[in-house]
C-alpha cells in the first residue's frame, strides 16, 4: 500500500468539510446524518472550496463512497498533488477494489507524468484489466521510458490477456520513435497474432512506423493489403511518402484517396501540401490550394502555415507572403515560418524587418524564431546582425541556443573567414555536438580551402555519422582543391570500404503543367537530343563571354579534358538547357536540385543569366538561389 508523507485528503464529519491527516481519518467514525443536499451541490461545494457547516449541510458518508464522486472529481485535478489528496480519500473508503475508479486514477498520474505514483498503483493492483495495462503501457511510452514499456508490454502479453487497439498503437509508436525496426517487426507478428491486422488504428500505427524506419515498400505492402482503409489510414500513407522524399506519389495517392471517396480533413490537407512543397511544383502547389479554397477548409495555424512553407519552397515568396498577410490567426510558429521563407531565399532584411513588426503585434520569439532569423542572417551575408541576434536571444528573452543555433552561428563565423573562432566555438560548447555542426565547418573550410581545420572537421563529422557518403565528397572535394590527389584516393578508398556511394544527382523543373526530371549525363529525356545541341550552343556561347569549367569540382584524378565532359552533363545544366528550348523567352525558370549546387554549375547559371537575360531560381540541398544578371543572391556563399 502507499505511504503518503504529511499527505491530507477531505474528511467528512458532522458538522463540517474539513482537511485532516490521514491517521486522523481512520479515527473518524461518528455516525453521519442524513444528507439535505444532493451529490452535485457537495461537489460544487469542493470545488468552490466553500467550508458547510452543520447548520446548512448534512449529507452522509455513504454518498462518498459512490464511485461517481470520484470520477466526476479526478478529471478537474490541477495537479498532481490534487489527485493525490483524492487518491487518499479513495484509499480511506475502500475504493481502490473498484477497477473503474482506479483505473481512471491510474490515467491521471500518467496525465501528469507522475509515472512513479502510477506505477506503484499499478504494482498495488490485484486485478487489471485491458484498460489498466494500456494506460500503464500508454504512460511510459508517452514518458518516454521505452525499456519500461516494452516490459510492461511483455508482461501485458503473458498474462493472457489480448491486447487491444489502444495498447498497441502506443507500443508500434516507441519503435517508430526510436526507430527500432527488429522490435517493430516483433510487435508486427503479436499484431497478427491476436488478428488486429485489419484495425484501421493499428494499421496505421505500423504503416507510420515502418516509413519512419525507412522501410516505404513494407509500409505500402501493408496498406495496399487493409481491407478498409480510412482516412487516417490515407493519411499516414500519403504523409510516409512525402517524409521519404516521394513527393509525386504523395499526390497521387491523394488523388487516388478522393476517387476512392475519402474526403480529406484538415490533418490530410496538410501532409498534401508539404507533398507539394517537398516537390517545388507551382503548379501543383496552385492545384493544392484552389481545393482548399473550393472546399472551404479552415485556413487555421497548422494548414495556414504550412502553406506559407509550400509556396516559399516553390519559388514564390509573394504567393507566401499573401497566405501569411491573409490569415486572421498568427502563432509565433507562423511568423518564424514567415521569417525562415524570408531566410531560405536569403532575404536577410525583410526577415528582420518582420521580426520587428511581430515584436510589436505582442508575439514573444521563440527558439524557432530566432533560428529562422540566424539562418536569415547567415544566408544573406549579415554576420555582425546574426552574431547580434545570437547574443539578444539569450540574455534579453532567456532561449538557450540549441546546436542548431550553434551551427548558424558556425556558419556566420565561416562565410566571414573566421574559422579559428568557429573552432574555438565548437570546442568550447556545453552541449552535445551534431553532424549538421561538424558540417558547417566543413563546408566553410570547402570555400576557404582550408585544410587542416577542415580535416580535424572531418575527422568528427565522420565518428558522428560514417554512414554519410556527403561528408566524404565533400573532404575530397577540398583535398582536390588543394591539389593533394593522394589524399582524394585515400578518401574514396575510404568510402568504398565502408560500401558508401555517392548520392546520384538530379534535377528536375515545371514545364506545362508537367515534371521533367534530369539526372547526370541523362539520354532518356524525349527531347534529349534538341537539349544536347542546346547545350553545346551554350557552353560556346558562354566560353567566349568568359566561361571555364571549375574542374576542381571533379574529385577523379583524371585528365582535364574527361574532367570538362563530366562537368558538361551535370543535371542542372540539362535542365537548363530544356528550359531554354520549351518555356517562352524571357520567362523565369525554376529548378530543383536534390544536392548542393557544385561550383562549376553555380558559376554556369549566373553567366546565363546575363546571356540569355533570364531569371533563374535554384533550389538546392541548402537554399535558394537567384540568378539575375550574373549575380547570385547568395552571394557565392553557399
Amino acid at each position: 500500500m502507499f505511504k503518503f508523507k504529511r499527505q491530507t485528503f477531505l474528511a467528512f464529519k458532522v458538522g463540517s468539510i474539513r482537511l485532516c491527516s490521514l491517521t486522523a481519518a481512520t479515527a473518524a467514525a461518528e455516525p453521519l446524518a442524513q444528507p439535505t443536499h444532493t451529490l452535485g451541490e457537495i461537489i460544487s461545494g469542493y470545488n468552490s472550496d466553500i467550508e458547510l457547516t452543520s447548520s446548512n449541510t448534512q449529507f452522509s458518508h455513504t454518498l462518498f463512497l459512490d464511485p461517481g464522486f470520484y470520477l466526476h472529481k479526478l478529471p478537474k485535478s490541477r495537479s498532481v498533488n490534487q489527485v493525490k489528496e483524492i487518491h487518499a480519500q479513495i484509499t480511506v473508503n475502500g475504493l481502490l477494489k473498484n477497477l473503474v475508479v482506479t483505473n481512471k486514477l491510474l490515467y491521471m498520474y500518467t496525465s501528469f507524468r507522475a509515472i512513479g505514483d502510477a506505477f506503484a498503483l499499478f504494482s498495488g493492483l490485484n486485478e487489471r484489466d485491458p484498460f489498466s495495462w494500456s494506460v500503464m503501457i500508454g504512460g511510459f511510452a508517452k514518458n518516454g521510458d521505452v525499456l519500461d514499456c516494452f516490459r510492461t508490454f511483455r508482461e501485458y502479453i503473458r498474462s493472457g490477456d489480448s491486447p487491444n487497439n489502444y495498447t498497441l498503437p502506443f507500443v508500434i509508436r516507441v519503435c517508430r520513435d526510436t526507430n527500432d525496426l527488429e522490435m517493430g517487426k516483433v510487435i508486427h507478428h503479436i499484431v497478427c497474432k491476436f488478428g488486429l491486422q485489419s484495425d484501421s488504428f493499428v494499421a496505421a500505427a505500423l504503416v507510420d512506423m515502418y516509413s519512419k524506419c525507412k522501410v516505404i515498400e513494407d509500409a505500402k505492402k501493408l496498406f495496399d493489403r487493409m481491407p478498409n482503409r480510412d482516412l487516417i489510414s490515407w493519411t499516414v500513407m500519403i504523409g510516409a511518402y512525402t517524409e521519404c522524399g516521394n513527393a509525386n506519389e504523395a499526390l497521387a495517392l491523394f488523388e487516388q484517396m478522393q476517387a476512392e471517396g475519402i474526403v480529406p480533413d484538415n490533418v490530410a490537407m496538410v501532409n498534401v501540401v508539404n507533398a507539394c512543397a517537398k516537390l517545388g511544383a507551382m503548379h501543383k502547389a496552385k492545384l493544392a490550394h484552389e481545393y482548399i479554397l473550393r472546399k472551404k477548409f479552415s485556413l487555421n495555424v497548422v494548414l495556414g502555415t504550412a502553406m506559407i512553407d509550400m509556396y516559399a519552397k516553390c519559388g514564390r515568396l509573394d504567393c507566401a507572403r499573401d497566405i501569411f498577410d491573409s490569415m486572421r490567426m498568427k502563432n509565433v510558429v507562423t511568423w518564424s515560418a514567415m521569417i525562415g521563407a524570408y531566410a531560405y531565399h536569403g532575404r536577410g532584411m525583410e526577415a528582420l524587418n518582420l521580426f520587428y513588426m511581430m515584436l510589436s503585434s505582442g508575439i514573444i520569439p521563440n527558439s524557432i524564431t530566432f533560428l529562422s532569423l540566424l539562418y536569415a542572417c547567415s544566408h544573406s551575408g549579415m554576420v555582425d546582425d546574426g552574431l547580434h541576434l545570437f547574443s539578444l536571444m539569450q540574455e534579453e528573452y532567456g532561449v538557450r541556443p540549441n546546436v542548431k543555433h550553434f551551427t548558424c552561428v558556425v556558419d556566420l563565423y565561416g562565410r566571414s573567414g573566421r574559422l579559428s573562432e568557429a573552432l574555438n566555438l565548437i570546442e568550447n560548447m556545453t552541449i552535445e555536438k551534431d553532424e549538421g555542426l561538424w558540417g558547417a565547418l566543413l563546408g566553410a573550410c570547402r570555400i576557404h580551402g582550408h585544410v587542416e581545420i577542415a580535416e580535424k572537421a572531418a575527422r568528427s563529422v565522420l565518428e558522428l555519422q560514417p554512414e554519410n557518403p556527403g561528408h566524404y565528397v565533400l573532404l575530397s572535394n577540398i583535398y582536390a582543391r588543394a591539389g593533394r590527389w593522394q589524399d582524394v584516393a585515400k578518401t574514396r578508398e575510404l568510402m568504398t570500404h565502408q560500401r558508401l556511394k555517392k548520392v546520384p544527382g538530379s534535377s528536375w523543373l515545371e514545364v506545362d503543367n508537367m515534371i521533367h526530371k534530369f539526372s547526370v549525363g541523362d539520354h532518356t529525356h524525349p527531347r534529349s537530343k534538341e537539349i544536347y545541341e542546346k547545350l553545346k550552343l551554350l557552353l560556346e556561347e558562354l566560353e567566349l563571354a568568359g566561361y571555364v569549367p571549375d574542374t576542381n569540382c571533379v574529385l577523379h584524378d583524371i585528365d582535364e579534358e574527361h574532367k570538362r565532359r563530366i562537368l558538361y552533363t551535370h543535371s542542372e545544366k540539362l535542365a537548363i538547357a530544356f528550359a531554354l528550348i520549351a518555356t517562352p523567352e524571357g520567362a523565369p525558370i525554376t529548378i530543383m536540385k536534390n544536392l548542393r549546387v557544385c561550383g562549376d554549375c553555380h558559376s554556369f547559371i549566373k553567366l546565363i543569366s546575363v546571356v540569355r537575360k533570364r531569371l533563374i531560381i535554384v533550389r538546392d540541398a541548402n537554399r535558394f538561389h537567384h540568378f539575375e544578371e550574373g549575380v547570385c543572391s547568395c552571394g557565392d556563399y553557399w
